[in-house]
């Protein structure tokens, strides 16, 4: 699973009110196909916008910033075009966990709680199969942008032993231990400019803040749904009934 984040995880003073995050997952048998139809992706943005092929595609950045004088729609085109890509590949699944930070208390922890969110929702998807050619005995492992790995890491690793989930109803009130099986070795932190799925993914959870905070920009310019573009890729197994699955906090 590759994860990115959008939004500030912070409740004083945040600039943000949203915090997201979206992670990708692919079967290790698909690995290659999804690497290259990224690939061909970055190649097809590159002769019809310019868009260098070795240049990051980082949303806010790409919106807030002019690379190589490319205008500001054809920005937002490269980034409606890559949803658009993203949806056709039947063989990934798509996470997404939000937190509505201005009803929490002040002691709310935004950040454990949205990826213990996430984990959780990977296990759960991974363990009772639904994933996109995955089977029951799989496992998996949890790629990000090298932030947070320290708290990342001690996050899983407490997972593992201790995991307390709400009683289903039979059996009865509280919560139990369940620890993690499904989640192998500590989450593994790379350089996104150097890895195309997370930035997949950041594209994804840019426009999970966006439907529920729109900038300016893309409100004026109709972007504020373009995360529904996704639902071909939709994990809805994360939240049953839910068109999208998001899971929101």
């Amino acid at each position: 699973m590759y994860v990115d984040e959008s939004g500030d995880p912070g409740l004083n003073n945040s600039p943000t009110r949203y915090f997201g995050l979206s992670g990708i997952v692919v079967h290790e048998s698909r690995w290659r196909d999804f690497i290259n139809a990224l690939i061909s992706f970055k190649k097809t943005i590159r002769h019809a916008y310019g868009f260098p092929v070795r240049l990051e595609i980082h949303s806010s950045e790409i919106l807030n910033k002019n690379p190589y004088g490319i205008a500001k729609h054809n920005r937002l085109a490269i980034l409606r075009n890559f949803l658009d890509e993203l949806s056709k590949l039947d063989y990934i699944s798509l996470t997404n966990v939000i937190i509505d930070k201005s009803n929490k208390p002040a002691n709310y922890n935004v950040f454990d709680s949205a990826w213990l969110t996430l984990f959780q929702r990977f296990e759960n998807t991974m363990k009772y199969g639904n994933f996109p050619g995955a089977f029951r005995n799989d496992h998996g492992i949890v790629i990000t942008d090298a932030t947070n790995g320290k708290a990342l890491l001690r996050l899983v690793r407490r997972m593992s032993v201790i995991n307390y989930i709400p009683n289903q109803q039979h059996f009865g009130p509280g919560y139990r231990n369940v620890p993690i099986i499904k989640i192998i070795e500590d989450p593994h932190g790379k350089d996104s400019r150097d890895t195309l799925p997370l930035q997949a993914a950041d594209v994804c959870a840019y426009f999970l803040t966006q439907k529920y905070i729109p900038n300016s920009y893309v409100r004026k310019s109709g972007a504020r749904n373009y995360f529904d573009r996704l639902q071909p890729i939709a994990n809805v197994w994360a939240r049953k009934g839910s068109a999208l699955g998001i899971v929101d906090l």
